[in-house]
């Protein structure tokens, strides 16, 4: 289910067959960091009722991760003796979502901005923020040493350039700011709710326009 890469990493995947989104986020209207929250008009059925975090945004390309489909077949625990990683007793359960429909039996952990441990294979998002594909982090949360907030996704999302600008136009997401407590306290049940409630929307009020939070 997992590839490695260099020094025991899972690699860090791009959204083929689009660029880089790993780049620095220099662009203007930059979303980075930021929710997209699927509008009930979705023309996708693979995000209906999405909530995404975006990982990174910038004139070439936006890459992100579903963050309210959990994956009730998939479990932390079955993972981790799927990939000979031993844990301490007591050790967090961290839940897994389907990440979107790029490289779906590819691995990658959000995660809050305070776990730093490493480097060559982070993605830092911000101060709150942060996403980590290799097996060292695994193995950190599952000896109690990882970040304090955490979920897994497999798979992810990508947009080539103007694409997610092109979507968001034509009212398929809105956009939101994102919290750790949205991210990774809310239930997965109620984020897509919640993520319209932090833009003092209610999904009864929703009619075919879009903007921006």
């Amino acid at each position: 289910m997992w590839r490695k890469g260099r020094a025991g990493a899972l690699a860090m995947t791009t959204p083929s067959p689009h660029a880089d989104p790993m780049i620095a986020p220099d662009a203007p209207s930059d979303l980075t960091g930021k929710l997209l929250i699927a509008m009930p008009d979705m023309g996708d059925p693979r995000f209906h009722g999405s909530v995404v975090f975006l990982c990174a945004h910038s004139e070439t390309g936006a890459m992100g991760l579903i963050i309210n489909k959990p994956m009730p077949e998939v479990s932390f625990a079955d993972m981790l003796d799927q990939l000979d990683i031993e844990g301490r007793e007591g050790a967090p359960q961290v839940p897994v979502c389907y990440g979107g429909p790029v490289e779906t039996r590819r691995g990658f952990v959000l995660h809050s901005g305070e776990y730093r441990g490493w480097q060559d294979d982070l993605l830092q998002v911000d101060d709150r923020f942060a996403m980590t594909a290799t097996l060292d982090v695994l193995e950190d949360i599952a000896n109690s040493r990882g970040p304090r907030q955490a979920l897994m996704t497999l798979g992810y999302a990508g947009w080539g350039a103007g694409q997610l600008e092109d979507e968001i136009q034509h009212n398929g997401w809105l956009t939101a700011d994102a919290s750790p407590d949205l991210v990774f306290g809310t239930p997965m049940e109620t984020k897509w709710e919640a993520a319209l409630a932090s833009l003092g929307v209610h999904p009864l009020t929703l009619s075919s326009e879009a903007g921006h939070a």
